[in-house]
C-alpha cells in the first residue's frame, strides 16, 4: 500500500461546485498574476529574461550555444573568473513611435546572464566564441589528458 500525503482541500475539490470555484479561483489568480507581474509603471514592459542555451560536449570540448536574436554581439560580454564562465549582455529595445499605438508587446528587452561552473579539465586560457545569425557559440577546449606512463621494471 503507498502512502499519500492527506491533503483536505484534494477531498473538497472532489465535490464538483467547489472543485469549480477553485479552478475558477486558480484562474482568476493566474490572469492577475501575469498582468500585474510583468508591468513596473504605467507602460514600460519589465521581463526578466535569460537566453535559451545548450550545452554539449565533444571529445576535445564542450560546446556552448546561446540563442541571442535581436542582440548585437558589441552587447555581449564574455568572461571567465573561478572557474565560472559567465554570459552577460542587453537586448535593447527598439525606439517606440509617437504615431504608433501598441496592442501587444511579447518580446523581451533588457539585461541577461547566464553562469556555467566549469568542469576541471577545460582549458580558460583558450576559450573561443563566435557569434553568427543571432547564435553565439563559446567553445571550451578540454585539457589533453595525460597518457599513463609505463615504467619498466627491471630484475637484478
Amino acid at each position: 500500500m503507498a502512502i499519500a500525503r492527506w491533503k483536505p482541500e484534494r477531498e473538497v475539490a472532489e465535490w464538483t461546485p467547489l472543485r469549480d470555484l477553485f479552478n475558477m479561483q486558480r484562474e482568476i489568480g493566474r490572469v492577475f498574476d501575469s498582468l500585474f507581474s510583468d508591468f513596473k509603471g504605467e507602460n514600460s514592459f519589465v521581463a526578466e529574461w535569460a537566453p535559451r542555451v545548450d550545452v554539449m560536449e565533444h571529445k576535445d570540448s564542450y560546446l556552448i550555444k546561446a540563442e541571442l536574436p535581436g542582440v548585437d554581439k558589441g552587447d555581449v560580454k564574455i568572461t571567465v573568473q573561478e572557474n565560472v564562465l559567465t554570459i552577460r549582455g542587453e537586448k535593447k529595445q527598439e525606439k517606440e513611435e509617437k504615431e504608433l499605438n501598441m496592442h501587444r508587446i511579447e518580446r523581451s528587452y533588457g539585461s541577461f546572464e547566464r553562469a556555467f561552473s566549469l568542469p576541471a579539465n577545460v582549458k580558460s586560457e583558450k576559450i573561443d566564441a563566435s557569434f553568427r545569425d543571432g547564435v553565439l557559440t563559446v567553445t571550451l577546449p578540454k585539457v589533453e589528458e595525460a597518457k599513463p606512463k609505463e615504467i619498466e621494471v627491471k630484475v637484478s
